[in-house]
């Protein structure tokens, strides 16, 4: 059975550092309002001259009925259905646009509803706005099709619908199970409400249901977050996301109103990301990357096991799409050497589709440097070992990680790299060795631990 890494004060405060999550590379502080229209456009058309292949896609619904205070995600707070209406136009016409550049390039392995809260769509919007991607696209017949869900707002005919439709994955966000921490984040939801939407989601037939858990939140205790485990391990979803909590409220005001003063730090916060892998590899599960962990059996598990796990900004995945085509405001797309990213405003986002262009506010294009980095860091953060055998160049890069400054994170054999199992819990820091950015940026980010 495996064993958390023993972590000292000293090691902690070596490794406990600003890091990006490299969700992408280059990471989002590189990026430049030089990628507009134009380059989208461009990079849409390389794209198409594979028809054949097939991509992933994001659709971002950010409207919640409440801001909670930990978010750190592009939402609108808003009851008016009216104006998720006019929402699914914008989002239509922006397919319609996006389409036409694609040419024959139609095929979808993977979608993604994330948010905001994409059940806050009823269920005519939810089929209109189904029927809108199923109308320019052709969904395979083995795709992952996956949605976000709060089990507050999510009805169980919601969830029948989604099933009808197609969708097959789902991801609840649970955050904590203790009433006080709840009340803290303005995020509160029963046990019995929880339950209730796993329950009915595997009687419909969902598969690999995801639970979200963030540790780090105002007023968790080892005590109250343990119990929040047993809580979760009683109804055994077959995967997890165990996120650390990024308070960066210079970046997102929502979290100035939170607890200063009850929030763990540095050791405290380790304690409870202990706490976790712990009771779920204790319980079964298999650590995926950083913060995910799955039951044996379910295709992430088996995907790392042979280290041919993949992933992109909607997480962690083994489908064939290696570009990602994004709707909505703030959606970011991955296609044809560039990430280019919607704006963030709402009013922004609907006058440039409105006016027929792409929606782009910036982007990046990646170079052949940032490339293959990327691929690096990808294997790094997927399947904690890269093998750099038939890569030139990088010998900066191994020298740092077989040295005194990370000592301890990775074993270095000729041009293999692997991680131990500290290596594991501090991937970022590792992965930061390859960032040709970082050193020249001046940005925010949150803490490794």
């Amino acid at each position: 059975m495996p064993t958390f890494p023993p972590v000292s004060e000293e090691v902690l405060r070596r490794y406990d550092v600003p890091a990006p999550r490299y969700t992408s590379y280059p990471t989002v502080p590189a990026w430049t309002e030089a990628v507009g229209p134009a380059a989208l456009a461009a990079a849409l058309h390389r794209a198409s001259q594979t028809p054949a292949a097939p991509l992933s896609t994001y659709v971002h619904i950010p409207f919640c009925r409440e801001r909670c205070t930990f978010c750190g995600c592009n939402v609108v707070v808003t009851r008016s259905r009216d104006k998720a209406d006019r929402y699914i136009e914008t989002l239509t016409r922006e397919m319609d646009t996006v389409a036409r550049h694609l040419g024959d390039r139609r095929s979808l392995s993977q979608i993604h509803w994330g948010g905001g809260t994409p059940t806050f769509l009823d269920e005519r919007q939810i089929e209109t706005l189904w029927t809108a991607i199923t109308d320019r696209f052709r969904v395979l017949p083995n795709a992952e099709v996956a949605i976000e869900i709060d089990p507050v707002v999510t009805s169980r005919s919601q969830l029948e619908v989604l099933r009808q439709l197609g969708f097959n994955r789902i991801s609840v966000g649970v955050q904590d199970l203790d009433p006080v921490v709840q009340k803290a984040i303005d995020r509160v939801q029963s046990v019995e409400e929880t339950r209730a939407a796993l329950d009915h989601a595997r009687a419909l037939g969902f598969k690999g249901i995801n639970f979200d858990l963030i540790y780090g939140l105002p007023h968790q205790t080892p005590k109250t977050w343990q119990r929040t485990l047993e809580q979760v391990l009683e109804m055994r979803p077959d995967r997890l996301a165990v996120y650390s909590f990024a308070f960066v409220p210079e970046v997102r005001p929502n979290q100035k109103r939170l607890a200063v003063a009850g929030i763990p730090r540095a050791y405290e916060k380790l304690e409870l990301f202990r706490l976790a892998w712990e009771a779920l590899t204790g319980a079964g599960y298999q650590q995926i990357g950083m913060d995910h962990f799955a039951v044996p059996e379910d295709e992430l598990a088996q995907a790392q096991s042979k280290r041919a796990l993949g992933r992109n900004f909607q997480g962690y995945t083994v489908q064939a799409a290696t570009e990602v085509v994004a709707f909505g405001a703030s959606a970011i797309s991955d296609i044809g050497g560039i990430y280019a990213q919607s704006p963030h405003g709402l009013p922004r986002y609907e006058e440039a589709v409105n006016r027929g262009e792409l929606a782009v506010e910036r982007g990046i294009q990646l170079t052949a440097d940032d490339l293959q980095r990327r691929a690096i860091i990808s294997q790094l953060m997927c399947n904690f070992w890269v093998d750099l055998r038939g890569v030139p160049g990088y010998e900066r890069e191994l020298s740092r990680l077989a040295g005194p400054e990370l000592e301890g994170l990775a074993r270095v054999r000729g041009r293999e790299i692997e991680l131990t199992p500290l290596g594991r819990i501090f991937v970022r820091n590792v992965a930061t060795v390859f960032d040709a950015y970082l050193e020249r940026q001046e940005q925010s980010f949150s803490r490794t631990v």
